[in-house]
Order: C-alpha cells, then sequence, then structure tokens
C-alpha cells in the first residue's frame, strides 16, 4: 500500500481516461487542489487547507499533538497506539506475532490458542521488543551538509554526511536520553532529527488465535472482502510500573460509518514515488527476477518442513508467513511495474519534469545530469547486485545463528573506530536496540535453523555458480552436510555464550565457533560489496535525487509529501467502497454474517471452538472489517483508524491487491486500506473472549 504524488496535482474529474486512472495521474503538472485521499504527511506539513476546503474540517494543531503522542512505533516494523490510561497498547496480532509465538512452547502454543492476562501479574514480557513515541521534528538538513563543497566527490559527500548524522544523534541523546534518529528526507532534499521516547519493556496482554485473526490465510492476504480479528494488546512498562502516557485514544461508541472522514496515523516502510525510471526498470528487469525464485524455494521448503510434524509447522509458522506476506506484497508491485500505463505515465511526468528544467539554463546546469547519473549508478549496480544481495543484503536468508554471528564478528571490528566512523546500524545511539536483538532470549530452534542453511547455500550455488567463497563457505559439504556441520557444532544459540562474546569482543577474532568463523570468512568480500554500493551506487543517488527534489521544489513548491521512511505520517480519508476489477460491487463493509458462509472446517477457512461456541451470542449485522480511501504501505499495519473526534473507529492491517501499485504512484479508484473495525473488537472481547478486565480498562479510559 502506498506511494507518492504532490496534494495539489488534480482537478481534471470530466476526463474520460478517469473510468481506470486517478486525475492525479493525468494533471501532473497542473497546480490545483487535490480531492484524492493522497498523501503520507508529516506531522508539521499536515494539509490542513485541503482537508478544511473539502471536509470543513478544521485540522488544530492541538488535534494533531494528541494524535502524535497516542501513536506508537514497534520497532519489529509495524505501528500501534496507547489506549489507556495504564499503557495498554493496541496493534495488530501480525505485528505482535513474533512475541507471541516467542513466548508460547509446545505446550502453551499462544498463537494457536490465543492469550489473556486476567491481571497485571499475568503478562509476559516481550523478549527483545520496543516502542517508540515520536517527541518532536527539527530541520537539521544544512547541518548534515555541513563541509559538503558543490563540488565535493559523491563518494565523499556520503561519508561526511553520514559523519554528521551520527555526531547530530549521538549529541541529541547525551543530551536529552531519547532515542534520536537523522531521517533522509525526500531522498536526501531535506533531513531532519527526530526525538523519540522508548520503552523496552512490553508485555503481552490479549491475543485472539490466529485462525480468527489471519481468517483466510495467505490466500485471502491482500484481498477483500476478509474477515480477520487482526489485533492484540501489549502494555508498556517502565521501571517495571506501567506506563502513564502522555496521550491515548478513547473508544468510539458508534465506531466506524460508511462516508466519514477518517485520519490513519503509523509508521509506514519505504515507497518508491520519487523513483526515476530508471530506478523502477532495475527494481523491475534485475532486483524482481532474483527475488521471486528465491522467495518461491524458501516458501517451498517451510510448507513441507511444516506438514511433517504439528511442533515443525508451529516452529515454522513466523518465517513462513514472513515469506509469503513478502513474496505476495512483491507481486503486487510487480504488477505495477508490468502496467505499461503506469510506467509510461511516469515516464510522461518525468520528461515533463527534465523538459521544465532544460528549458532554464541555470536550472539545468545545477539539475539537468541528474537522470543520467542515476541511470549510470542503477546501471553500474547490475554489474555486482547478484552478488552483493546473495552475501551482504541477504546472507542465510531467515537464520537467527547466522544473523547474529555476523552482527558479533561486525560489533568486534565496528566498536574500535571512532563513533562517527562507523556503520549506520553500530553507533553508539543504536547500540542498545542491537544489543537487545543479540543477547535476546528468544527460542532458536536447529532443525529450522538447518533447513535455512540448506537452502540459503543451495541458492548460492544456482545464483553464484563456480563461486570460490561460496565453495570455501561449503568446505566440500553439500548444502545439507553443511548445514548440519554449522548448526550443531556452534554454541551460539545460547544468549549466555553471545553475551560473553559481545561484552569481551577481542574474543570474537579467537574463537573456533564455526558460525563466528564463517562470518570472518564472508565478511572481507562482504565489505567490499558493501563499500562498492555506498560509494558508488548510494552516494550518486543520494546526491543526484537530492537534486531531483530541489527541481521538483523549483518547478511545483515545497508543500510535497516525501516518500515513506518509516516515521510517523498522517493520512486522512473517507471509509468508501469500490467496484472492483470485475465490475462488481464491494461494500465499505464486511458485518458478522458475511464470516460463516466462508467457514469449512479446513484451514485456512476453519475457525476456533471459541468462535464457533459464540455465534448465537454475535450480532449478525456487526461490522468487522471496513475499506477506507488512506495512502497507507507496508508498516502502517496497526495504525489506530481516529474519527473527527479523536476516537479510535478501528485498525488498519493490510491494503487491497489492486492498492499495492501505489508503491509507485498513488490511485484510488479501486486501491483500498482494509481495517478492524472497532465494533468486532468489542463484541468479541465481551462475547467470545470474555476479556471483563481489557474491557473494563478501556470503559474506564473514556
Amino acid at each position: 500500500m502506498g506511494s507518492w504524488l504532490p496534494f495539489w496535482t488534480v482537478n481534471c474529474h470530466n476526463m474520460s481516461a478517469m473510468r481506470n486512472l486517478t486525475p492525479a495521474l493525468y494533471c501532473l503538472l497542473l497546480p490545483a487542489v487535490s480531492l484524492a485521499e493522497e498523501g503520507m504527511w508529516l506531522f508539521n506539513q499536515a494539509p490542513k487547507a485541503t482537508i478544511k476546503s473539502k471536509y470543513g474540517f478544521d485540522l488544530k494543531d492541538s488535534f494533531l499533538d494528541k494524535m502524535r503522542l497516542a501513536s506508537v512505533r514497534f520497532n519489529n516494523g509495524g505501528s500501534g497506539s496507547f489506549v489507556s490510561k495504564e499503557g495498554l497498547l493496541f496493534t495488530n496480532h501480525h505485528v505482535g506475532s513474533e512475541c507471541i509465538y516467542q513466548l508460547g512452547s509446545k505446550e502453551n502454543n499462544y498463537i494457536a490458542n490465543g492469550f489473556l492476562a486476567r491481571n497485571f501479574a499475568e503478562e509476559k514480557k516481550c523478549a527483545d521488543l520496543e516502542i517508540n513515541v515520536l517527541l518532536s521534528m527539527e530541520d537539521v538538513t544544512s547541518k548534515v551538509r555541513e563541509g559538503v563543497k558543490p563540488g565535493t566527490p559523491s563518494q565523499d559527500a556520503n561519508i561526511k554526511r553520514k559523519a554528521n548524522m551520527t555526531n547530530l544523534e549521538s549529541a541529541c541523546n547525551k543530551t536529552t536520553g531519547n532515542r534520536c534518529d537523522v531521517v533522509t528526507l525526500y531522498s536526501g532534499g531535506q533531513y531532519h532529527l527526530y526525538q523519540y521516547k522508548k520503552y523496552t519493556d512490553i508485555r503481552l496482554v490479549f491475543a485472539p488465535e490466529e485462525a480468527i485473526a489471519a481468517f483466510g490465510g495467505d490466500p485471502d492476504n491482500f484481498t477483500y472482502p476478509r474477515y480477520c480479528l487482526d489485533f492484540a494488546f501489549f502494555r508498556a512498562y517502565e521501571n517495571n510500573k506501567p506506563v502513564k502516557p502522555m496521550e491515548y485514544f478513547k473508544w468510539s461508541k458508534p465506531g466506524a460509518r460508511d462516508g466519514e472522514l477518517v485520519f490513519v496515523t503509523g509508521h509506514p516502510g519505504k515507497t518508491n514515488r520519487l523513483d526515476t525510471v530508471a530506478a523502477l526498470e532495475f527494481t523491475r528487469d534485475v532486483e524482481f527476477k532474483l527475488r521471486f525464485p528465491l522467495y518461491e524455494g524458501i516458501i517451498s521448503k517451510l510448507l513441507k518442513f511444516g506438514e511433517e510434524n504439528p511442533e515443525q509447522k508451529r516452529i515454522a509458522r513466523d518465517l513462513l508467513l514472513s515469506f509469503q506476506n513478502s513474496y505476495k506484497a512483491y507481486s503486487g508491485f510487480k504488477r505495477g511495474l508490468d502496467d505499461p500505463s503506469l510506467v509510461g505515465k511516469k515516464r510522461e511526468d518525468e520528461n515533463k519534469l527534465i523538459a521544465s528544467i532544460r528549458d532554464n539554463p541555470e536550472k539545468n546546469r545545477e539539475f539537468g545530469k541528474a537522470w543520467d547519473d542515476v541511470a549510470g549508478a542503477y546501471k553500474f549496480y547490475q554489474t555486482f547486485y547478484r552478488r552483493y544481495w546473495m552475501l551482504e543484503a541477504r546472507g542465510i536468508a531467515g537464520s537467527e545463528m547466522f544473523m547474529k554471528a555476523k552482527t558479533l564478528v561486525r560489533l568486534a571490528e565496528e566498536k574500535k573506530k571512532p563513533n562517527a566512523e562507523r556503520l549506520r546500524g553500530y553507533t553508539d545511539t543504536m547500540l542498545p536496540q542491537l544489543e537487545s536483538s543479540l543477547y535476546s532470549e528468544a527460542p532458536i530452534y536447529p532443525s529450522l535453523e538447518k533447513l535455512m542453511f540448506e537452502e540459503s547455500f543451495a541458492q548460492m550455488q544456482r545464483v553464484l555458480p563456480n563461486d570460490e567463497l561460496v565453495a570455501k563457505m561449503l568446505g566440500g559439504r553439500t548444502p545439507k552436510q553443511a548445514a548440519e556441520y554449522y548448526v550443531d557444532n556452534s554454541k551460539l544459540m545460547d544468549p549466555k555464550v553471545r553475551k560473553g562474546l559481545g561484552e569481551n569482543l577481542s574474543s570474537v577474532a579467537a574463537s573456533d565457533d564455526p558460525l563466528i568463523k564463517l562470518a570472518k570468512l564472508i565478511d572481507p568480500e562482504s565489505r567490499r560489496l558493501r563499500t562498492m554500493y555506498q560509494d558508488k551506487v548510494e552516494a550518486v543517488l543520494t546526491a543526484s535525487y537530492s537534486k531531483i527534489a530541489q527541481a521538483r521544489f523549483a518547478a511545483y513548491g515545497s508543500t510535497e509529501y516525501p516518500d515513506a521512511t518509516f516515521t510517523l505520517r498522517l493520512s486522512y480519508a473517507k471509509i468508501a467502497g469500490y467496484r472492483d476489477d470485475k465490475g462488481e460491487r464491494r461494500d465499505w463493509t464486511t458485518r458478522t454474517s458475511g464470516l460463516w458462509p466462508k467457514v469449512t472446517g479446513k484451514e485456512p477457512y476453519e475457525l476456533p471452538e471459541s468462535w464457533m461456541k459464540a455465534r448465537p451470542l454475535l450480532s449478525p449485522a456487526t461490522s468487522f472489517n471496513f475499506v477506507s480511501t488512506a495512502d497507507t504501505h507496508g508498516g502502517n499495519s496497526g495504525s489506530p483508524t481516529i474519527n473527527k473526534k479523536g476516537e479510535l473507529i478501528g485498525i488498519l492491517f493490510d491494503g487491497n491487491i489492486e492498492g499495492l501499485p501505489n508503491n509507485y504512484v498513488y490511485r484510488d479508484v479501486r486501491e483500498r486500506s482494509v481495517h478492524v473495525a472497532s465494533q468486532i473488537i468489542l463484541e468479541s472481547l465481551k462475547k467470545v473472549y470474555k476479556a471483563d478486565n481489557v474491557l473494563r480498562e478501556i470503559e474506564q479510559s473514556r
């Protein structure tokens, strides 16, 4: 879900082409007021005038502040919100599923059976979950660019900018104690310093069974109509006491309604609306051709592994869902890039912008080469992309043990360097989060590790045939034999061993652990490829996209929203149905009555026993899932959906397949975000789960 275009790009409603595409695609250069609910807006650049003009709603700063402080970011890639004065956190089941899965066991399968803590004492602490609340934003563009002159080589400029970013984050952290991140916006056009209040003691309060949280499973993922109860409750603690949040959302009594204005606050991960045509062609013709076969191989192996017995199905479940979700999401992105009208329109819009720059000699001198430089960077990237992806970007896919070995090896090297010269993930401000993950006591399963090692080694052999480094990694063994050797002989499964190495980094160099030795074997070449990418690709792209962003500002003005960066954004929308690709009408909401005909008694359409027993008690008219025109994307999962009163009416958990090409350009004809309605959440807590303590807490916080 999600995409990029400026909010003023529309008013061409009489065009016949509107039947299939939104006006934004046809009127990119025409300054007018947008009537589409487009935009992942920064909170300090909210489109107040547009919302006032279209909906008559006065979006006040106090309302924005409340939404900002009540919204949270989950460090595992999702969003959420505070919903009580006692630090109760509301997010998707699938955002919290890693913790739910890790807390479970063969005897207590909380994924399959659900979980409910009846009091604070029964709440279970997650191993390494962190949430962040955005406190402030500051434009530090000039500080990040300090020391970078117009003639500075792109490689040197990239190094200098990263050092400046690290220094700004470190100084902020030392002064405030907050988490401080310098965020790159407009692909390098601006840099903002974000300060977060962070909480690292997060405990599970309630989770429904996965059978209803993800009803329909992979077949229904990115579809609508839907019947998913995709939510869970956690609680933030500080000093072993429930947090008293600065703000929290109260629950709406009537819930979601057709046609109403709603706001979605969350953390979309990454969109590519500013990408040039050369970048999109690289993604389509190079990246996707490598990515899809790799995903297919892993998914096939995980499915077969899970079929062997229930315990293997349980331990493979989280990884399988992650790869299945990614595969389907990228399939939607590919659908957009395979659409000649979408790519053709992107090319047309790009050519118009280039023409507007080249008509001005001064602007042409400053910005004119940027598009050619981007194309050149991607052409060079193609020469080593496969090797970079397999050895550095990916490594042993899905292996917890290998990632921890790689982290230890790099940590031992990076800690020797001055803070500003380290890799960005190893700076002082990032170390607490890195160490939390490294020393996590979450279980690691040898059989699953062996599966991922074997498949990754086999894929390396196919993608990089006759590669000397891959041969050294295998050491004359088959992929299966190598997997068994590395996993069976490593001690890194034990968090105490990892902590011992991490707290005495000089011991890493002397370690005879086979996984440490494997990481050390790969690291020199992996670093060489990373440096090549940073110096010859990333540096050029950052410099070039910064110029393109400035060219857009020069041509269209500066009131635009940037691509998603896993930072807090505001989307506004209306609740609205649509007609699908076949012309069939899809109502704005599904209702409980529509759930029962889909139940087959077999996965993924099998309901848990709790729901079958409660069926007579549930109202058939209750709103279950609903759709809106909200401009959202991956990372928005768990985003609260808020009405004009600032009340919670639902939670975002997905988008339809038609909306996935919005990664590249926003459309809202058939493209929709999908939410769980607050009505079914409250009704299920009361009638299915008898979660009186949770309901009471919500009611008392109204």
